[in-house]
């Protein structure tokens, strides 16, 4: 079995970036789960401060993990202030990060034309910093996701769900031969 973290970038219950954290869900293949991150409402990172108990919850279910998924959203070209705050609570003290090392995935919805490449980009910058491999392929970049998703937040588009069951396939294999080499 591959335990696989989903975390969602925005803090919005009815996200379209939640939505789709949700059909990947759905899609993974048999032999894989993954549990949700609900809530990245942490107070703001200082160093100065012991880990609060939201971070050390976070840092325990990354922990736990085989891999990571990251629905980003993409505000102002880069990732939400929220996702930067959590992953700078989880990549410290650097040796210790649950992130280190562990295998990440990325998917993100807009409903602009440019599903979310930017904010994927820096946020694979960002994880250089803990060492953490990023899946490259296929890129889940889900543009103009207002049309592919019902008012209930659930997948209704063919080819996204297509896309969806290649990424999940993927992000298992990624994750199953990171623990081969482990």
């Amino acid at each position: 079995m591959v335990a696989l973290l989903g975390i969602c970038g925005s803090l919005r219950k009815s996200s379209l970036n939640r939505a789709l954290l949700d059909a990947v869900r759905e899609t993974l293949p048999a032999h894989a789960r993954m549990s949700m991150v609900d809530d990245l409402n942490l107070p703001i990172f200082n160093n100065d401060l012991e880990d609060p108990p939201a971070v050390v919850q976070l840092k325990a279910a990354i922990a736990r993990a085989d891999g990571v998924v990251f629905a980003v959203p993409e505000y102002n070209y880069s990732i939400p202030g929220g996702l930067k705050n959590a992953i700078d609570w989880v990549s410290r003290p650097p040796q210790h990060s649950p992130m280190r090392g562990k295998p990440i995935g990325m998917v993100g919805a807009a409903t602009g034309m440019s599903g979310t490449i930017r904010a994927q980009t820096h946020l694979r910058q960002m994880l250089l910093f803990s060492d953490s491999p990023c899946l490259s392929q296929p890129e889940v970049l889900i543009p103009r996701a207002h049309e592919r998703f019902d008012a209930q937040g659930r997948l209704t588009d063919p080819s996204t769900h297509t896309l969806l069951e290649k990424f999940g396939v993927a992000m298992v294999a990624f994750v199953e031969r990171h623990r081969a080499a482990s």
